[in-house]
Protein backbone atom coordinates (compact mmCIF):
# COMPACT_ATOMS: atom_id res chain seq x y z
CA UNK A 1 0.00 0.00 0.00
CA UNK A 2 1.29 3.45 -0.96
CA UNK A 3 0.35 6.88 0.39
CA UNK A 4 1.05 9.82 -1.91
CA UNK A 5 1.34 12.83 0.34
CA UNK A 6 3.22 15.95 1.40
CA UNK A 7 4.16 16.40 5.09
CA UNK A 8 2.89 20.02 5.22
CA UNK A 9 -0.42 19.17 3.55
CA UNK A 10 -3.27 19.68 6.02
CA UNK A 11 -5.16 16.72 4.61
CA UNK A 12 -2.12 14.44 4.44
CA UNK A 13 -1.28 15.00 8.09
CA UNK A 14 -4.33 13.20 9.60
CA UNK A 15 -3.83 10.16 7.37
CA UNK A 16 -0.13 9.98 8.20
CA UNK A 17 -0.87 10.31 11.92
CA UNK A 18 -3.49 7.55 11.87
CA UNK A 19 -1.11 5.28 9.96
CA UNK A 20 1.72 5.97 12.40
CA UNK A 21 -0.41 5.51 15.52
CA UNK A 22 -1.76 2.21 14.25
CA UNK A 23 1.51 0.95 12.76
CA UNK A 24 -0.08 0.29 9.37
CA UNK A 25 2.52 -0.87 6.81
CA UNK A 26 2.39 1.85 4.15
CA UNK A 27 5.03 3.16 1.77
CA UNK A 28 5.00 6.96 1.74
CA UNK A 29 5.62 8.75 -1.55
CA UNK A 30 6.24 12.49 -1.22
CA UNK A 31 4.61 14.62 -3.92
CA UNK A 32 6.36 17.99 -3.84
CA UNK A 33 3.63 20.61 -3.73
CA UNK A 34 6.12 23.48 -3.64
CA UNK A 35 7.61 22.56 -7.03
CA UNK A 36 4.22 21.78 -8.57
CA UNK A 37 4.85 18.04 -8.91
CA UNK A 38 1.19 17.39 -8.12
CA UNK A 39 0.09 19.44 -11.14
CA UNK A 40 1.73 17.36 -13.88
CA UNK A 41 2.26 13.77 -15.00
CA UNK A 42 2.88 11.16 -13.83
CA UNK A 43 0.92 12.19 -10.72
CA UNK A 44 -2.03 13.72 -12.60
CA UNK A 45 -2.30 10.53 -14.66
CA UNK A 46 -3.06 8.73 -11.40
CA UNK A 47 -5.04 11.52 -9.72
CA UNK A 48 -6.61 14.09 -12.09
CA UNK A 49 -7.62 16.13 -9.02
CA UNK A 50 -3.93 17.07 -8.73
CA UNK A 51 -4.18 17.00 -4.94
CA UNK A 52 -2.82 14.98 -2.05
CA UNK A 53 -3.30 12.65 -0.31
CA UNK A 54 -4.03 9.62 -2.43
CA UNK A 55 -3.73 6.02 -1.32
CA UNK A 56 -3.03 3.08 -3.59
CA UNK A 57 -3.95 -0.38 -2.31
CA UNK A 58 -3.68 -2.97 -5.04
CA UNK A 59 -6.06 -1.91 -7.79
CA UNK A 60 -7.74 0.68 -5.56
CA UNK A 61 -6.82 4.34 -5.76
CA UNK A 62 -8.60 6.49 -3.23
CA UNK A 63 -8.48 10.24 -2.82
CA UNK A 64 -9.95 12.54 -0.14
CA UNK A 65 -8.51 12.45 3.35
CA UNK A 66 -11.83 11.64 5.02
CA UNK A 67 -12.51 8.69 2.73
CA UNK A 68 -8.97 7.37 3.17
CA UNK A 69 -9.26 7.49 6.97
CA UNK A 70 -12.55 5.56 6.85
CA UNK A 71 -11.08 2.96 4.51
CA UNK A 72 -7.96 2.43 6.62
CA UNK A 73 -9.95 2.24 9.85
CA UNK A 74 -12.27 -0.38 8.37
CA UNK A 75 -9.34 -2.26 6.83
CA UNK A 76 -7.70 -2.77 10.24
CA UNK A 77 -10.95 -3.01 12.22
CA UNK A 78 -10.11 0.07 14.28
CA UNK A 79 -12.53 1.15 17.04
CA UNK A 80 -11.71 4.71 15.95
CA UNK A 81 -14.44 4.23 13.33
CA UNK A 82 -17.22 2.61 15.39
CA UNK A 83 -19.30 -0.18 13.94
CA UNK A 84 -22.39 0.96 15.87
CA UNK A 85 -24.64 2.71 13.36
CA UNK A 86 -25.45 5.74 15.49
CA UNK A 87 -21.90 6.25 16.74
CA UNK A 88 -20.57 5.96 13.20
CA UNK A 89 -23.15 8.48 12.03
CA UNK A 90 -21.88 10.99 14.60
CA UNK A 91 -18.31 10.48 13.39
CA UNK A 92 -19.45 11.03 9.79
CA UNK A 93 -21.41 14.11 10.82
CA UNK A 94 -18.52 15.92 12.49
CA UNK A 95 -16.07 14.98 9.72
CA UNK A 96 -18.45 16.37 7.09
CA UNK A 97 -19.02 19.50 9.18
CA UNK A 98 -15.31 20.16 9.58
CA UNK A 99 -14.66 19.54 5.89
CA UNK A 100 -17.42 21.86 4.70
CA UNK A 101 -18.84 24.43 7.11
CA UNK A 102 -15.71 24.95 9.19
CA UNK A 103 -12.84 24.53 6.77
CA UNK A 104 -14.31 26.62 3.98
CA UNK A 105 -14.11 29.80 6.07
CA UNK A 106 -11.19 28.78 8.30
CA UNK A 107 -8.80 27.86 5.51
CA UNK A 108 -9.95 29.20 2.17
CA UNK A 109 -11.19 32.57 3.38
CA UNK A 110 -9.15 33.40 6.49
CA UNK A 111 -5.81 31.55 6.34
CA UNK A 112 -4.85 30.35 2.85
CA UNK A 113 -5.17 33.81 1.23
CA UNK A 114 -2.66 35.07 3.80
CA UNK A 115 -0.03 32.32 3.61
CA UNK A 116 -0.16 31.04 0.02
CA UNK A 117 0.39 33.50 -2.86
CA UNK A 118 -1.79 31.49 -5.23
CA UNK A 119 -4.76 31.95 -2.87
CA UNK A 120 -4.32 35.71 -2.48
CA UNK A 121 -7.09 37.82 -4.02
CA UNK A 122 -6.32 40.07 -6.98
CA UNK A 123 -6.87 43.38 -5.19
CA UNK A 124 -6.16 44.62 -1.68
CA UNK A 125 -9.85 45.35 -1.23
CA UNK A 126 -10.89 41.84 -2.24
CA UNK A 127 -8.17 40.34 -0.06
CA UNK A 128 -9.27 42.32 3.00
CA UNK A 129 -12.93 41.49 2.43
CA UNK A 130 -12.19 37.76 2.04
CA UNK A 131 -10.08 37.56 5.18
CA UNK A 132 -12.61 39.61 7.15
CA UNK A 133 -15.43 37.28 6.09
CA UNK A 134 -13.30 34.27 7.02
CA UNK A 135 -12.54 35.71 10.45
CA UNK A 136 -16.17 36.47 11.20
CA UNK A 137 -17.43 33.05 10.16
CA UNK A 138 -14.49 31.19 11.71
CA UNK A 139 -15.35 32.69 15.09
CA UNK A 140 -18.87 31.32 14.72
CA UNK A 141 -17.66 27.85 13.73
CA UNK A 142 -15.08 27.72 16.52
CA UNK A 143 -17.84 28.50 19.00
CA UNK A 144 -19.92 25.64 17.59
CA UNK A 145 -16.91 23.33 17.82
CA UNK A 146 -16.15 24.49 21.35
CA UNK A 147 -19.67 24.52 22.80
CA UNK A 148 -21.58 21.92 20.79
CA UNK A 149 -19.29 19.22 19.44
CA UNK A 150 -16.73 19.10 22.26
CA UNK A 151 -18.42 20.83 25.18
CA UNK A 152 -17.05 21.12 28.71
CA UNK A 153 -16.82 17.39 29.44
CA UNK A 154 -15.75 15.54 26.28
CA UNK A 155 -12.09 14.72 25.81
CA UNK A 156 -12.58 14.17 22.09
CA UNK A 157 -15.07 15.17 19.40
CA UNK A 158 -17.36 12.18 20.00
CA UNK A 159 -17.19 11.69 23.75
CA UNK A 160 -14.14 10.34 25.58
CA UNK A 161 -12.81 7.91 22.96
CA UNK A 162 -10.63 9.00 20.06
CA UNK A 163 -12.11 8.54 16.58
CA UNK A 164 -10.94 9.23 13.05
CA UNK A 165 -12.86 12.51 13.33
CA UNK A 166 -10.24 13.64 15.86
CA UNK A 167 -7.36 12.77 13.55
CA UNK A 168 -9.04 14.62 10.72
CA UNK A 169 -10.20 17.61 12.73
CA UNK A 170 -7.03 18.22 14.73
CA UNK A 171 -4.89 18.53 11.62
CA UNK A 172 -7.26 21.00 10.00
CA UNK A 173 -7.84 23.06 13.13
CA UNK A 174 -4.12 23.37 13.91
CA UNK A 175 -3.72 25.12 10.57
CA UNK A 176 -4.66 28.15 12.69
CA UNK A 177 -1.24 27.98 14.32
CA UNK A 178 0.31 29.31 11.11
CA UNK A 179 -1.42 32.68 11.64
CA UNK A 180 -1.17 32.53 15.43
CA UNK A 181 -4.83 31.97 16.32
CA UNK A 182 -5.45 32.32 20.08
CA UNK A 183 -7.19 29.06 20.97
CA UNK A 184 -7.36 30.04 24.66
CA UNK A 185 -10.57 31.88 23.77
CA UNK A 186 -12.03 28.43 23.06
CA UNK A 187 -10.96 26.36 26.08
CA UNK A 188 -12.69 23.15 25.05
CA UNK A 189 -11.03 23.28 21.63
CA UNK A 190 -7.69 23.96 23.27
CA UNK A 191 -8.12 21.03 25.69
CA UNK A 192 -9.02 18.70 22.81
CA UNK A 193 -6.02 19.81 20.74
CA UNK A 194 -3.75 19.27 23.73
CA UNK A 195 -5.11 15.72 24.04
CA UNK A 196 -4.31 15.07 20.39
CA UNK A 197 -0.81 16.49 20.76
CA UNK A 198 -0.13 13.87 23.44
CA UNK A 199 -0.31 11.09 20.85
CA UNK A 200 3.08 9.38 20.57
CA UNK A 201 3.55 10.22 16.90
CA UNK A 202 2.16 13.76 16.85
CA UNK A 203 5.58 15.42 17.03
CA UNK A 204 7.21 13.26 14.39
CA UNK A 205 4.36 13.49 11.90
CA UNK A 206 3.98 17.25 12.32
CA UNK A 207 7.67 18.17 12.41
CA UNK A 208 7.70 19.57 8.87
CA UNK A 209 4.43 21.41 9.43
CA UNK A 210 5.81 23.14 12.50
CA UNK A 211 8.90 24.02 10.50
CA UNK A 212 6.59 25.82 8.08
CA UNK A 213 4.86 27.58 10.99
CA UNK A 214 8.28 28.73 12.22
CA UNK A 215 9.21 30.01 8.75
CA UNK A 216 6.27 32.45 8.66
CA UNK A 217 6.34 33.56 12.28
CA UNK A 218 7.63 37.04 11.40
CA UNK A 219 4.87 37.73 8.89
CA UNK A 220 1.92 39.92 9.94
CA UNK A 221 -1.37 38.04 9.92
CA UNK A 222 -5.01 38.73 10.68
CA UNK A 223 -6.18 35.98 13.03
CA UNK A 224 -8.64 35.47 15.89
Amino acid sequence: MKLYMHPVSMTSRPVRLFIAENKIPVEEVTVDLFTGEHMKPPYTDMNPNALVPMIEDGDLRLTESSAILKYLADKIGSPAYPKDLKQRAKVNEVMDWINTQFYRDWAYNMIYPQIFPNNKRRSDEAQAATVELGQSNAKKWLKVLNDHFIGPKNQYLIGDQITIADYFGAALVTLGETVRVDFSKYPNVQRWLNNMKKLPNWGKINEVFYGFVESVKQQPFHAI
